[in-house]
């Protein structure tokens, strides 16, 4: 009974909406060790000052650390299956506590509120019951699948063994988590390359998985890290559509925060927002992972929760069926209306995991039931919850979006919803979304599903312009080179923007997507553009245009297709050298700027040159605006705890040599 409790621990933390608190210059730091009765570490129990929003939950190690407003503050303990404790902070800088059993009653009461059934809470303890390692570094050497890095971690992977000196044979290995490696965008020379062409993205997946790992007190691997993903998790205010055409196009330029001698460029889209009301009939698929590995209290109890709320947004015109995959892959709901919201809450309900990963196969079945009951002018979209994880059936990634290329064709879309940690596959899911017509999130905390599925509905589910793309034209004349932040794992073939069979990126209602260019002005002595020799055959010299000698600083053009059109339109817009100074622009630019330098220096980018946390954070608080969600003020108390982890983790790692594991 009490493993099945200290289990429980870590579910309550996913019912915690917790708004993210700013603190008073004056605030104080209190540090401790959380354990059970018994002495024994406990994970993710929620730690809150009372009377104060916000808070945070201890690390796999029972350690926790909260600021507190008041050093007479009253601190608040909770987890599910123990007793809630209250402990005076009189001054004090540490503070032990020990976490009391719930008796058997409150504990029966608990489960039956949750519904929720943990089969692997030996498994489970047997992993949190392990001291934290040291900080694993966003530096070390990485090849695609996160595992031992210079300092050791918590994570590891067969491919490289346990990180963190916990015996592989006793973990099991739980650790598999892949990304995808990322090589960073380069200055180019504007004479040479004078077209920059990518695909919109509006995927935030890479910040919620970011703010998991630093939640947990460990640095991401840098290939979890895509900055455009990072910037695009916020909201930009930018003016709504006023013509035909689905989103407004904004720019701005200034000083580049993070080197004088450059300018930095942004490129902002506005989708037009469709009041829910006026939205076209959903007939959605939800396609739910059941198989063993979704048997974790971050997983499928998650996703139940975050179904229900799903379920709550949709309308009587609205239809949806539920379809499950694990070693088998069955109906559990056929096509229902959306005002039958019990029926289909009991279906969520009755979901449990067992057995294989036959991922393929739900793919086709959830398609197929799509297809079935496919609404023409209406948003038709599988809506797939899983960690990735497949093992049965066609699983490689080749299979996996030859499958997903050829179900797009009937016009259903797909979103992936991520979930879990441990074997969390990213790489996969990045690549099933981009090929499905779909856009991408890692769900890590119930607040998140809000955000995703309930404050941005529209956004997620309904897309107003299809097959998004942009290309950007350099004025040599004014921009010696130019970097593109981000997006590069977006990029296409210049030759591919005006080709309407090259698949790109979707844009939803209300969604709003940011680009942002590095350039190096025309004239400014820079190391930062690589030398190439003169050319035999052609002349090195082309001269320029007329336009050139014109204010354009660039030309930004974008193709969309109407949701269900084969067919794109081309807009086009010239972007005047109209330069302010930082402190004059846009929150929109200043927290879009602090968001990217922050990414820089977590993938420890070698374009950084005098980035630092004290700008990030200048920029940061000087840009959060109207910030009634407040994700810009959780994203400056994520800023301000990575800094000394960094510093931890450079301290750890000095004298070391890094070495390729491969």
């Amino acid at each position: 009974m009490k493993h099945i409790l200290f289990a429980l621990a870590p579910l309550f933390i996913l019912f915690l909406a917790l708004r993210p608190v700013t603190f008073s210059k004056d605030t104080s730091k209190v540090t401790g060790k959380i354990t059970d009765e018994t002495g024994k570490l406990l994970a993710s129990v929620s730690v809150t000052e009372k009377g104060v929003p916000g808070g945070t939950f201890s690390l796999l190690d029972g350690s926790y650390q909260i600021n507190v407003t008041d050093p007479n503050a009253t601190l608040v303990f909770s987890a599910v299956g123990f007793q809630q404790v209250e402990i005076p902070v009189s001054g004090r800088s540490e503070i032990n506590v020990q976490m009391p059993l719930l008796k058997a009653d409150s504990v029966a009461q608990v489960n039956k509120y949750f519904g929720y059934e943990l089969r692997k809470a030996r498994e489970y303890e047997t992993m949190v019951g392990q001291a934290m390692a040291p900080v694993p570094s966003a530096r070390s050497t990485y090849n695609g699948s996160y595992g031992r890095t210079t300092s050791g971690g918590y994570y590891s992977s067969p491919a490289f063994g346990s990180g963190n000196g916990i015996d592989d044979e006793a973990t099991g290995n739980f650790n598999t988590e892949s990304y995808d490696n990322i090589t960073e965008n380069r200055f180019l020379k504007a004479k040479d390359n004078p077209l920059s062409t990518f695909s919109i993205d509006v995927d935030a997946a890479s910040y919620s998985n970011m703010r998991r790992f630093l939640n947990m007190g460990q640095l991401p691997p840098a290939g979890a890290i895509r900055i455009e993903e990072l910037i695009n998790y916020f909201h930009y205010e930018y003016p709504q559509p006023t013509g035909e055409d689905p989103f407004s196009i904004n720019t701005e330029i200034s000083d580049c925060p993070w080197n004088k001698d450059n300018k930095l460029v942004l490129i902002g889209l506005q989708g037009k927002k469709v009041p829910v009301e006026n939205l076209p009939a959903s007939n959605l698929v939800f396609l739910i992972d059941v198989s063993g590995s979704m048997d974790e209290p971050n997983k499928l109890p998650l996703v139940k929760a975050s179904m229900k709320m799903l379920t709550d947004q949709l309308r009587g015109k609205d239809k949806v069926a539920i379809v499950v995959y694990s070693g088998h892959t069955a109906v559990e709901l056929q096509s229902t209306k959306g005002n039958e919201k019990s029926k289909i809450k009991d279906a969520i309900d009755g979901l449990e995991a067992e057995g294989f990963t036959a991922g393929g196969a739900g793919l086709k079945m959830a398609y197929n039931i799509a297809k079935q009951n496919f609404v023409k002018g209406g948003n038709n979209r599988v809506i797939l919850c899983t960690d990735g994880d497949f093992n049965v059936g066609p699983s490689s990634d080749d299979e996996m979006i030859r499958l997903i290329e050829e179900e797009k064709k009937s016009g259903v879309f797909l979103t992936v919803l991520g979930f879990g940690m441990g074997n969390y596959k990213d790489s996969k899911i990045q690549k099933l979304a981009d090929k499905g017509n779909g856009n991408h999130a890692y769900i890590d905390q119930l607040s998140e599903a809000r955000k995703v599925l309930v404050n941005e509905f529209g956004g997620t589910l309904f897309t107003i312009a299809k097959d998004v793309k942009l290309q950007v034209e350099f004025n040599p004349a004014k921009v010696q080179g130019y970097r593109l932040i981000g997006y590069e794992n977006r990029l296409l073939n210049k030759e591919d923007f005006n080709n309407d069979k090259k698949d790109a990126g979707e844009l939803g209602s209300g969604h709003t997507v940011t680009a942002l260019y590095e350039i190096i002005p025309a004239g400014v002595k820079s190391d930062l553009l690589e030398k190439v020799d003169p050319l035999k055959y052609q002349s090195n010299e082309v001269p320029l245009s007329k336009s050139s000698r014109s204010d354009e600083i660039m030309t930004v053009k974008f193709r969309y297709k109407a949701p269900d059109a084969e067919v794109s339109k081309l807009l086009e817009v010239p972007v005047m050298d109209r330069h302010i100074s930082i402190a004059k622009t846009s929150d929109n630019f200043r927290f879009a700027a602090s968001v990217a330098e922050f990414g820089m220096m977590l993938r420890n980018s070698e374009f950084i040159s005098a980035a630092s946390f004290s700008n990030i954070l200048a920029l940061a608080q000087g840009a959060r605006g109207n910030d009634e969600e407040g994700y810009r003020s959780e994203f400056i108390r994520l800023v301000q705890n990575t800094e000394p982890l960094m510093k931890e983790n450079d301290k750890g790692n000095a004298g070391k040599v890094v070495k390729n594991d491969e």
